[in-house]
């Protein structure tokens, strides 16, 4: 109910309204995407799946953008962001359009799918650092914790449920690359949808404020790399976000180890069918556990951080996730892992809500481009890091007690980490100057 109120509360913003529909339509469609990936790459039963499999398809598909990302966001705090919500739409179309010609003809073990497949995920990647930059556009200040939780919370769970769409497509279209196909093909017309809602932004809405003067796209590459160190210069200036940054990138690290070993236990070790399922079907049910976590965290997060300071709220979850990894984790069942999922979507979602924040909150509009592709980055190098860590230590069933208390102790060390960069950073605050009646009364007591 919470939930709701708050977006109650947002949708009487100007273009807010519109930036949230354009993000669920474009996030579903990332689900259902997804769903068609996992298909091809993960669970197609005539390739055999171990980690280091799962690792090469992740760094394929995140690595290159990792690279690629610094010029997307001097790019963002250059074009008008509205104009990209629109065309990042239209261009993904065109790449799955692609990615379906090559799956119809050759199937999904090529370069041409991986690399359509690569244009497809890098540039969402673009466009969700194009909606974080654009949201304090759309609500007030004192709003954007309530703005996050709600539009990124809301997104994540259009994009398990998309999941969920898509496997239930292919069920109906088949298993094999046509099916995978058709999934994706479904994905393309609701980007279609997302580019239509986004046409409707006056050009100048979601900012930059102050655009750069025209110059060519040439010129505009050219000056990306010392753009991008300027933005870096901006971040480390400002420590209460970039060590937000760095907490959650640690723990992003600790959730692709404990990712892979889902993927691959749900693959190989995990069999026999019923309520909860093996395969796809019980990792998406996964998926759509964590979706349910994610939409109690954006209940729970807004009033949390009114007690609790968003760097603190960030630590508990930190420490809860390494409790969950502990105990839900080693078991090894599904029923242990289904409720994992569910906590893992609330304990992430919260903190990301709360960074998210931090950073919109400590950042300049004319750097947040730059900066949110500086934390896509940290992301996506952090997570391809623990699947090459997983693909080494991982046996082909996923099932490793040593490896789920490296995860633990990653998050362990991750929330003590923070904890004392927020002490230290508390500390070093210089204390609020005392009132002009305080100081002459502690100058009359002195007297």
């Amino acid at each position: 109910m919470t939930l709701v109120g708050d977006v109650r509360t947002l949708l009487r913003h100007r273009g807010f309204p519109r930036l949230y529909a354009t993000r669920l339509l474009s996030q579903t469609a990332d689900g259902i995407f997804q769903a068609s990936l996992a298909g091809a790459i993960l669970f197609d039963p005539e390739h055999q799946t171990d980690a280091r499999r799962v690792a090469a398809g992740f760094a394929v598909v995140l690595l290159p953008w990792s690279v690629v990302g610094p010029f997307a966001g001097v790019l963002l705090d250059r074009w008008q962001r509205a104009r990209v919500l629109v065309l990042a739409n239209v261009v993904r179309v065109g790449f799955i359009g692609a990615e379906v010609a090559v799956l119809l003809g050759a199937g999904p073990t090529g370069v041409p799918f991986f690399l359509a497949a690569l244009a497809v995920i890098g540039v969402n990647r673009f466009y969700l650092s194009a909606l974080s930059a654009s949201l304090p556009h759309v609500v007030d200040p004192d709003e954007l914790v309530m703005g996050n939780g709600v539009s990124t919370t809301s997104g994540t769970l259009l994009t398990a449920a998309g999941a969920g769409l898509g496997l239930a497509v292919r069920s109906v279209a088949g298993t094999g690359d046509a099916g995978n196909a058709t999934v994706a093909a479904c994905a393309a017309v609701l980007y279609l949808a997302a580019a239509a809602v986004a046409r409707g932004f006056p050009v100048t809405l979601l900012g930059p404020g102050q655009p750069a003067a025209q110059s060519t796209l040439a010129t505009t590459l050219g000056r990306a790399l010392s753009g991008f160190r300027g933005g870096l210069r901006h971040l480390g200036q400002r420590p209460a976000a970039s060590t937000a940054l760095l907490a959650i990138g640690a723990g992003r690290f600790c959730y692709g180890l404990t990712s892979v070993a889902t993927i691959l236990l749900y693959r190989n070790y995990f069999h026999g069918q019923g309520l909860l399922r093996s395969g796809l079907t019980g990792l998406v049910q996964v998926v759509v556990a964590a979706g349910v976590g994610a939409v109690l965290a954006a209940a729970v997060t807004p009033l949390a951080v009114r007690r609790v300071a968003k760097p603190w709220w960030i630590v508990t979850m930190l420490s809860g996730s390494a409790a969950v990894v502990l105990g839900l984790g080693l078991p090894f069942t599904k029923a242990a892992l289904l409720l994992a999922g569910l906590l893992f979507g609330f304990t992430a979602q919260s903190a990301k809500i709360c960074v998210d924040t931090i950073v919109q909150e400590n950042v300049e509009d004319a750097f947040r481009g730059r900066v949110f592709s500086v934390y896509d980055t940290v992301f996506n190098v952090a997570f391809v890091a623990a699947a090459v860590l997983g693909a080494v230590e991982l046996p082909r069933s996923g099932k490793s007690v040593a490896v789920l208390i490296v995860a633990a102790a990653g998050y362990g060390v991750a929330a003590a980490g923070y904890a004392t960069a927020v002490r230290v950073l508390k500390a070093d605050r210089p204390a609020a100057p005392r009132s002009t009646a305080a100081a002459s009364a502690a100058g009359a007591a002195r007297s």
